[in-house]
Order: C-alpha cells, then sequence, then structure tokens
C-alpha cells in the first residue's frame, strides 16, 4: 500500500510538472498558475515524497513507513503548498500574517530543515541554521557584518509567505524547468538510451592506448548532454567503465578518478547543464541559449584535455588497447569517411529541410512536421527492429572483440529525435528552456510508450507483453525522474532561506567590504578566496545550493571590486566562475560526492580517489581564471567566423599543454624546467595580451561626449567598456569600469535601454538617470546618479598572434628535444638488450 502510495504521488508531481510547463492550461483556460502557486505545489510534493521515502535514521525500518513520518509527510505537504492553498487570503493582507500564517512557516521551515537532513545530510542544513542564527543575532556579529536584527514575525512573513526567501528564484526555477530535464534524463536513461551512449563510446575508442578510459570520458560527455548531474553520471557510466579499465591495467584509484572527474565536466556540458545553470539565466538575465553558447568551448577543451591526459597515462603505464576485427585499411577509412560524411549531410537535411519547409508552409509548417517526424521515427524504429537489441555490457566479461560503431548505431537512432527537438527548440527557436524541455520530454515520452510495441509488431513478437513492458517502462520513468528531483527540489527551497537572509539583512552589501579587506583589493586573491569559499560550501552541499549561496553572495562582489580595480568583468565569466568552482567540490577530498560513488564502484579509497581526481581536474581549476582576465574563450568580444576559430586553436593549444605539464610527459617524460617552460607557454597562450600591455596599454580613454556615438557605432550583440564614477550607499566616491552588452543596432538610447539603462546629458559628462530594476544595468552595479566620464576604445598594440607564435615555437623545441631523448632512451634500451617498450 505505501508503495502504492509512493507511486502515484511521484508519478503525480510528474505529470503535474508536465501540465504546468505545457501550453494546455492556457488552451482549455483550466489550470492556469502563477509563478507562486506553482512553487508551492511543487514543494509540497516534494517534502511529502521526502518524509516517505528517506528514513529519519539508520536504524528507522526499511520495510514500512512509520506513523510519524506519515503525519510528518502530511504537515509537509499543508505547509509547502500553504500559498497555494490560501493564496487569496494573502495576496488582501500583505505583511500582516495571521497566526495560523506564523505558525505554518514556522513548522514549514523545521519540517524543510528535517527534509533536507534527511535526503541532503547534515551540512546544508548546518548552513541554513547559521544564517537564520544571524537573522535573529545581528546585533551582536562584528561590526563589519553587523545589523539590527529581526523578529520572529518578519523573519517567517519574509522567508515562507513571499517570494525572497523559501519560495524565490531559485525553487522557481527547480519548478519552471529543472524538473522537466531531470525527467527527460531519466526517460531517456528508461528508453535504453544511457547504454546505447556507451557501446558507442567503446565501439569508437576502445581500439585507442587507454581506449576504456577515454570511453569513460566520452560516454560522460554524452550522458552529460542530457543528464547535468555528476553522481549520476559515476553511477550509470562507471560500472561498466571503471571494471573495463582495470581490466586493462588501470589501478582502482585512477580508474575511480578518471569516471569521476569525466562524470563531474557533465554538468558543464552543454546543452543540458547543471541544474545551476539554469538559474544563470535568472541571475544573469540573459537567454539560456546565450549561456549555452558561451559555455561550449571550454566544456568540450575541458573533455579533450581529459582524454589527453587519459592518454598519457596509458603511455606511462604501456596500456594495450582493446583487440578489434582485423579490417583492412582501405576498408577502415572508408566506413570512417562515410560515417562522417553521413553525420554532416543528415544534419545539414534535417536542418535545411526544416527550414524549407516552414518557408514553403507557413503556419501549416508545425503539423507537416509533426507527421514527418512521425514517419521518421517509424521508420527508424522499423530498421532498428532489424537487428537484436543491444545487451547491457557485462563490467566482469573480458572484451574479446570491439563492436563496429554502425552496428551499435543502428540499433538506437530512435534516441537521437527527443535530443535533436531540445536542441531545435533550445538553439534555433530559441524557446524558453521551460518550454523546450517539455516538448522534448512529450518526444521522449512517446518514444518510452510506443517503442516496446512496434518493436513488436515489425519483429512479429507478443504485442500484448510489449504494450505491458512499455506501460511500466512509462510509469516507472516518470516516478523516478521525481523521485530524483527531490533532492535538488529541497536543496533549491533551503538555499532560499540564506538568500532571504541576504535580502532582509543586507549581507550582500557587507561581503563587499570584508572580502575587499582581506583581499587587500587584489583581484587574484579575491578570485582563489571565492574559488576556496566554493569548494568549503561544496563539501556537504549539491552544487545547485553552492551555486544559489556563492552567486547571491560573491558574485556582486567580483563585479563590484573587479570594476573598481578597473578590470571590466563580463556577468556571465563571473557566474561560470563560480559554477565551475561549485561543481569541483564534487570530487575535492574530504567530502566529494562523485569521488565517493566512484571509489564504491572500484572498492579503493574514496579519500585517494578525491586527491587523484581533483589532480587530473586541474586543467578544469584554470578555466575560471582565464574566464575572468580573457573572456575571448567564451566566444565574448569574437565577432567573426575567422577569430573564433583562431581563439579556438590558441586555447585547446593552451589547455593541452598545461596538461602535459601537469602530467610531466609530453612526448616523454618531462624534466622539472621544460614542465616549468611548458606552464609558462601556457599562460602566454591563454593571455597573450598581458605581454602585449607590458608594451602599450591595451585601451585609450575618450570624452564621454564620445559614449553615444560609441555605442550606436557598436557592431550588432556588440559590447563596450566605458568608466562611471559616482557615490555609494556609503557615500564614499567610486570610480568603475564596466562591460555591457548591446542588441541590435539602432538609436544609441534604445540600445542602451535594452539593457535597463537610461542616461541623460550632465555638463561635460552623462548622467545616469535611472537603471531598471533586475535588469543587466543594474546586476553589474550601476545606479542612478553615476556619471559615465569616458569611454575604452582598444588601442592600437602589436598583433596577439606574436607572443603566441613564440609561445608554440618553444613548445616545438621542447618537443623536438624530447623526440631525441626518448630516441636515445630506445637506442639505449635495444643496445643493453632491455625489451622495448
Amino acid at each position: 500500500m505505501t508503495g502504492q502510495i509512493l507511486l502515484c504521488t511521484a508519478v503525480a508531481w510528474s505529470l503535474f510538472q508536465l501540465w504546468y510547463a505545457s501550453p494546455l492550461p492556457f488552451v482549455f483556460g483550466f489550470g492556469i498558475l502563477n509563478d507562486t502557486e506553482a512553487r508551492a505545489i511543487h514543494l509540497g510534493f516534494a517534502l511529502f515524497l521526502t518524509f516517505l521515502a528517506y528514513p529519519a535514521l539508520k536504524s528507522s525500518p526499511r520495510d514500512r513507513v512509520p506513523l510519524a513520518d506519515w503525519v510528518l509527510a502530511a504537515l509537509g505537504a499543508f505547509a509547502g503548498a500553504y500559498l497555494f492553498l490560501f493564496y487569496g487570503e494573502l495576496a488582501g493582507r500583505p505583511g500582516q500574517p495571521s497566526t495560523l500564517d506564523l505558525v505554518t512557516g514556522t513548522v514549514g521551515i523545521l519540517l524543510l530543515l528535517e527534509a533536507t537532513r534527511r535526503a541532503l545530510g547534515l551540512p546544508m542544513v548546518c548552513v541554513a541554521a547559521v544564517f537564520i542564527f544571524y537573522t535573529f543575532a545581528g546585533q551582536y556579529m562584528p561590526d563589519v557584518i553587523q545589523h539590527r536584527g529581526a523578529s520572529l514575525v518578519k523573519v517567517i512573513n519574509h522567508q515562507w509567505l513571499t517570494t525572497e526567501g523559501v519560495f524565490g528564484i531559485a525553487l522557481g526555477v527547480s519548478t519552471s524547468f529543472v524538473f522537466l530535464f531531470v525527467l527527460f534524463g531519466t526517460l531517456l536513461e528508461k528508453a535504453g538510451a544511457g547504454n546505447w551512449m556507451m557501446q558507442i563510446s567503446i565501439a569508437l575508442l576502445g581500439h585507442l592506448r587507454g581506449g576504456p578510459a577515454k570511453v569513460a570520458v566520452v560516454s560522460s560527455a554524452l550522458n552529460g548532454v542530457v543528464s547535468g548531474s555528476s553522481v549520476s553520471n559515476v553511477v550509470s557510466g562507471g560500472i561498466f567503465t571503471i571494471p573495463l579499465m582495470k581490466r586493462t591495467g588501470l589501478s582502482g584509484v585512477k580508474a575511480g578518478a578518471i569516471e569521476a572527474t569525466a562524470s563531474i565536466n557533465g554538468q558543464i556540458m552543454p546543452p543540458v547543464m547543471g541544474a545551476a545553470a539554469f538559474l544563470m539565466v535568472e541571475y544573469v538575465g540573459i537567454p539560456y541559449s546565450e549561456i549555452v553558447k558561451h559555455a561550449l568551448l571550454p566544456a568540450v577543451f575541458s573533455y579533450i584535455a581529459l582524454l589527453y591526459m587519459v592518454h598519457l597515462e596509458a603511455v606511462k603505464l604501456n596500456m594495450q588497447p582493446i583487440p578489434q576485427r582485423p579490417t583492412p585499411a582501405r576498408e577502415r577509412w572508408l566506413r570512417m569517411g562515410l560515417g562522417l560524411a553521413g553525420s554532416v549531410l543528415a544534419i545539414c537535411l534535417l536542418y535545411y529541410g526544416i527550414i524549407a519547409i516552414r518557408a514553403a508552409f507557413g503556419a501549416g509548417a508545425p503539423l507537416l512536421l509533426a507527421i514527418a517526424g512521425v514517419a521518421l521515427y517509424l521508420a527508424t524504429i522499423w530498421y532498428s527492429s532489424r537487428y537484436p537489441d543491444l545487451e547491457l555490457d557485462d563490467p566482469d566479461a573480458p572484451i574479446l572483440e570491439l563492436p563496429r560503431a554502425w552496428d551499435v548505431t543502428r540499433t538506437g537512432l530512435d534516441f537521437l529525435i527527443p535530443i535533436v527537438v531540445l536542441l531545435w527548440c533550445l538553439m534555433v527557436e530559441q524557446l524558453s528552456p521551460g518550454l523546450s524541455a517539455f516538448w522534448a520530454t512529450l518526444t521522449i515520452l512517446a518514444i518510452v510508450a510506443t517503442r516496446k510495441p512496434l518493436m513488436a509488431i515489425f519483429r512479429k513478437e507478443n504485442f500484448a507483453s510489449a504494450v505491458r513492458a512499455a506501460a511500466w517502462d512509462l510509469v516507472d520513468g516518470l516516478a523516478l525522474g521525481a523521485r530524483n528531483m527531490i533532492g535538488i527540489a529541497v536543496a533549491t527551497a533551503t538555499a532560499g532561506i540564506v538568500v532571504g537572509t541576504i535580502t532582509l539583512t543586507g549581507l550582500g552589501l557587507m561581503m563587499t567590504e570584508l572580502v575587499e579587506f582581506i583581499s587587500g583589493g587584489n583581484v587574484i586573491m579575491m578570485l582563489v578566496l571565492i574559488a576556496a569559499i566554493s569548494l568549503v560550501l561544496g563539501m556537504g552541499i549539491p552544487t545547485t545550493a553552492n551555486y544559489i549561496l556563492v552567486a547571491t553572495l560573491m558574485a556582486p562582489v567580483v563585479v563590484e571590486l573587479g570594476s573598481q580595480a578597473g578590470l571590466a568583468i563580463p556577468l556571465i565569466a563571473v557566474h561560470l566562475f563560480v559554477f565551475y568552482f561549485g561543481i569541483m567540490a564534487d570530487i575535492t577530498p574530504p567530502v566529494g560526492l562523485a569521488s565517493f560513488a566512484a571509489a564504491a564502484i572500484s572498492k579503493e579509497d574514496p579519500i585517494a580517489t578525491g586527491f587523484q581526481g581533483a589532480f587530473y581536474s586541474l586543467r578544469t581549476a584554470i578555466l575560471p581564471f582565464v574566464f575572468i582576465f580573457n573572456p575571448a574563450i567564451l566566444l565574448i568580444g569574437v565577432d567573426t567566423w575567422a577569430h573564433t576559430l583562431w581563439v579556438a586553436f590558441v586555447s585547446l593549444a593552451a589547455i593541452l599543454i598545461f596538461s602535459a605539464a601537469t602530467m610531466n610527459w609530453f612526448v616523454t617524460k618531462s624534466r622539472l624546467w621544460e614542465s616549468a617552460v611548458l606552464l609558462l607557454v601556457c599562460f602566454t597562450l591563454f593571455r597573450p595580451d598581458w605581454w602585449l600591455n607590458q608594451i602599450s596599454p591595451p585601451y585609450e580613454e575618450l570624452p564621454a561626449s564620445e559614449f553615444l556615438r560609441s555605442v550606436e557605432e557598436a557592431p550588432a550583440k556588440g559590447r563596450i567598456n566605458f568608466v562611471v564614477q559616482g557615490f555609494d550607499l556609503m557615500g564614499d566616491e567610486v570610480r568603475k569600469t564596466v562591460n555591457v552588452p548591446l542588441g541590435e543596432p539602432g538609436e544609441p538610447l534604445q540600445r542602451l535601454q535594452s539593457i535597463g539603462l537610461t542616461v541623460t546629458p550632465a555638463g561635460d559628462s552623462l548622467m545616469i538617470s535611472n537603471v531598471d530594476f533586475g535588469s543587466y544595468a543594474k546586476r553589474i552595479g550601476l545606479d542612478v546618479g553615476f556619471d559615465v566620464v569616458a569611454v575604452l576604445r582598444k588601442a592600437e598594440q602589436p598583433s596577439g598572434a606574436i607572443p603566441v607564435g613564440i609561445a608554440l615555437a618553444v613548445t616545438a623545441g621542447i618537443a623536438g628535444l624530447q623526440f631525441a631523448r626518448r630516441k636515445a632512451d630506445r637506442s639505449g634500451a635495444g643496445l643493453t638488450g632491455t625489451p622495448r617498450k
């Protein structure tokens, strides 16, 4: 009975989220909910399921749910859904809570903390409790973070009865689209796409040195495209890849570390990044498609660098590849060429075919495209049905022969359809993340419901049993998706307590002064401090909650202090900095959840696995610092394809050379001075402008009278740097250098208004007369009364290709020395009779 209630509730939660994300409420005029009501229902479901699914203690019974947990579940559901149940009454008396409001809010916060303890552990509870304590005891705090405190009525009203606390942006993002992305990934896995991607990775890379480790990297990247959870990546892929790596000679610690490192990078791999990436839409104020564009190169390069590090490990350990079917070289190259050409042709036909149909049929195109999509799906199922289903890889069985890539690919071509739908909606149509996830989830739901019955028809198998299996897969997938969301929903709600404390007490402004004092105003020290805070917080709380905490507390501090130091840091660069280090916390000891999951599979020490994984992740850790000082890697300020290719080439070379330096192996084992020189080369490739800035300044200041003309002349979606001066809230005069994006070409005042900024002439300068609330201009610290005192224009400097060319020449020199040394070592080994490796 309890299991049935849990199943029905979880399925109901998934169906509610699908209804809320769909256009159907507006089509039928029924069940239309505003954001606050939907968040309340979302939290109500989460609290109810938490108390039923997670026992209170290790000693609690596992075969039944105690009566006390049923009571807590009912109270949690009522408290969570309170804003939905009494929305009209609460709207009629804002700021005047009744006794029931206060009791419900108090009980709700206590139940939320208990649910968090059960689902996520004590660390997150302790963080929230510290902030609650700070709210009440503000007058007793040190001067730098002191405030006058708050009453219980004020705290409960702020945290539970408004959208400033628990029901704030974080829970809103969890409600709007994170749930659907988690459900999408769960249903893909249920349909068999996870095993399909794994087998493709084995077929493509198993024949290389260190092939199984490279399989772990690529399969985690593929899973990361649709998953966005490091621990689930480790568990779903690691059960196959870790034993496979150990079978080919890699130690258990290194095998677990490679899988954990690859899996945490799944959260930075577009299009479905970690749940925190969706929060950036709200915090940064740009479309999700823009976030994907900015995050793409670093994510891809991080995976390529990990592949390179794995290759170097394989070379150092003399690991042998998995045997593959003997094939003449000509046939092998022909197969590869046909595979690449076919993939490119399919993508082009798909893209231009859809564009052509939309242009030709106008309003009738959606129906025609839907019919074409169904026909394509039936064709892929018919084709796949001619071949046996893929079997799950047995991690304990030896791999005697690698499968061919096409033999694996043809068994699951239909799995590409929902991924294409998601990418098309996000990147081409630029629909909201929630609506994109809805259409993609609807597609995979249809596949889960029909794939097995259609296979049975085409294979002439038992249709009734196939329908029953598909129906159970559908129900189980909906329930499992909701179960996977419990921790995220509770984490975002608890993180809302921290955000509410910051808005209630003004802690954000105090943190600026505190960080400035500790770092001495040095931007590098400030960034190191924030990275350390992200890692420490991430030791016990999920990435999403970690991002919320640090982004709320520290991202404005970086922008503010950076601008005062004359460094115009794009807002997205700051948030990606925080995001990356929040993800890194999943692998760093002593509490790296991904490392623990990998160590459990490899049966090795989790701390040793964590340290090894953190070493492999150094290549990811340097990227956030590059974002701040050279945002071109985020494709900011990159306007042409030629410039894009140049940035990609130089950045990829830099991160590969950094990987070789940290591994102390390039062509052969590096000497200490060679690794040091390679690190200097890496710095030069990432920051060629640093050397040029020592010769001549990067910008020239133009008077404020040139500001509007510069805005007008800026290219479409270009950016402009300018200097403002004014007084902050403390009455101190400040001077800031800021960088703002501009939209399409047009009248300069309109371009500025698109980012929430209005300026009016004031003598020789321009005064900021209005800054829209929540706009990009507001987020980067611009305020009414500031004067625009100068415009920064890129100065004439020597070409950045000069330091890059010198760095690459030095790299070639070191490679030449190492080639000669390796040749000499092999010759010496041959003369002494030592077998060659």
